[in-house]
This record gives structure tokens, sequence and C-alpha cells, in this order.
């Protein structure tokens, strides 16, 4: 379901149900010569559209403009986009506290980009984790008040979080691949993984007739193959289903 498309009822029923409500985060970005820009947020919106068909999920907007930085190549010419942390930051926060005060308790993010350093986190992951946990701090303390957490109603706190149903279980960030997915398919840029993902994903994304080897980090990617992709596929679409399920 497209949260787009949803009519208020079917909202309100989705929020009872405590259906989860899923937002694809990530940028646009130059991705070699034989890659679409939008290569971190397609496979996530792809990935959820194949869910979508297993499970009730609610699909939010996709956010295609985070932090890409120029680390990889200058915008000029090559379709980078790079917002600052500091502005996600701000919009984040106000995005959350608004679906926090429709009464959606059960949001998940998923971002690709960079997601290789996701525990230490990265400029675009780090400003939607922050925005999420103060905006949660916010709404609390605005509807019930200070000393929230320190009253009675709240001293099953610890075995709340234990069985992840405290109030800052709702809004969850996490990567698109897993740790143990990554081990077994290493992430890369426009190379051999994330090309054969797009193979599997959005074959509409790729066209290997406009391949360079000019690029070191790209270079792999002619060992990129739709069998690669599929197995990688396999595996964060049962992950992702997981986390979705808890």
């Amino acid at each position: 379901m497209r949260y787009e498309m949803m009519f208020a009822e079917e909202l309100r029923q989705a929020i009872k149900n405590n259906t989860p409500f899923v937002i694809p985060v990530g940028v646009l970005e130059y991705h070699s010569e034989h890659c679409v820009f939008g290569v971190d947020t397609l496979l996530i919106v792809k990935a959820l559209e194949i869910i979508e068909k297993d499970m009730d999920i609610v699909i939010c907007p996709p956010f295609y403009y985070g932090a890409a930085s120029y680390a990889v190549e200058p915008p000029e010419n090559n379709g980078t986009i790079h917002i600052p942390s500091s502005t996600l930051y701000t919009l984040a926060k106000d995005l959350f506290k608004g679906m926090l005060r429709i009464g959606i308790r059960n949001i998940h993010l998923f971002i690709h980009h960079q997601s290789e350093n996701f525990v230490a986190g990265m400029p675009t992951d780090l400003a939607f984790k922050l925005a999420a946990r103060e905006s949660i701090f916010e709404y609390l303390e605005e509807e019930h008040g200070e000393g929230w957490w320190g009253k009675e109603e709240m001293k099953e706190y610890y075995t709340m979080h234990e069985n992840a149903s405290d109030p800052f279980s709702w809004i969850k960030v996490h990567p698109f691949m897993d740790e143990e997915t990554q081990k077994k398919f290493p992430i890369d840029h426009a190379g051999k993984q994330e090309t054969s993902l797009m193979l599997a994903f959005c074959p509409e994304g790729v066209d290997m007739k406009r391949f360079t080897e000019k690029k070191w980090y790209s270079q792999s990617a002619k060992d990129a193959s739709l069998e690669y992709g599929l197995a990688a596929k396999e595996m964060i679409l049962r992950k992702m289903k997981e986390v979705l399920k808890r």
C-alpha cells in the first residue's frame, strides 16, 4: 500500500494494526557511466515493491535527496546532488514529529548509501537517526510533560525495551543490507556487487554498453552478473522481511 494513495480509513486501520510504515532513503549520485543516478534509492524502492506483495506494509514516498557528498566525483556534468546533513536533520525531525502526531508508531527507514559504515554512521543515516531520537523525546515531553520517563506508568520501561515496544522503537533506521549480507556480498560503488544488484532489482537502470574502466571503483562491474545479483536479492529480501515482522 502506498501512503500517497491511501484513504483516511485505510490509514486508521493500518495504525490500529501496527502496520510498518517504510521510508526508502537514498541519494542521487554519480554511479559511473553504466548505472543511473538513483541506484541507492531505487534498490530499496524495488525491494519494497516485492515485499509489499507478501506482507502488509505502507510504502511512504521515497526520499532521494540525502547527503551524497562529492567524494566520488564533483557534481559538474556528473549529476550528484548533495544536501548537507544539517538540512536533512531539520527536515527529518519535522517529518517524524508529523508522523507521530498522526498516530504512527511503527516507522522504518532503509538506507543503502555508505551503509558499509552503518554502525559508526555516515552523514545521511546519522542525520535521520538523531532526528528520530530527538523527535520522539520532544513528542513525549509535549504530550506528557517533563519527567515523563520517571512517572509510575513507565516503570516497565526496561521490559518494554527488551521487547522493542518502548517509545524509542517507534522509529527504526536500518541498512538496506545487514552486516551478514554485506559480508557475503561486499558493498562497492557501481562495481560488481552494485551493478549486479541493479541487474536483479532494476535492470532498466543499467546499460553495460556505457561501461568504462577509467574509474577504479567501477572496474569490477565487468564481472557483474544477474546470477550474483539474484543471490544477493534473495538474502536481502529475507532479511528485510525479518526486520519488518519484529
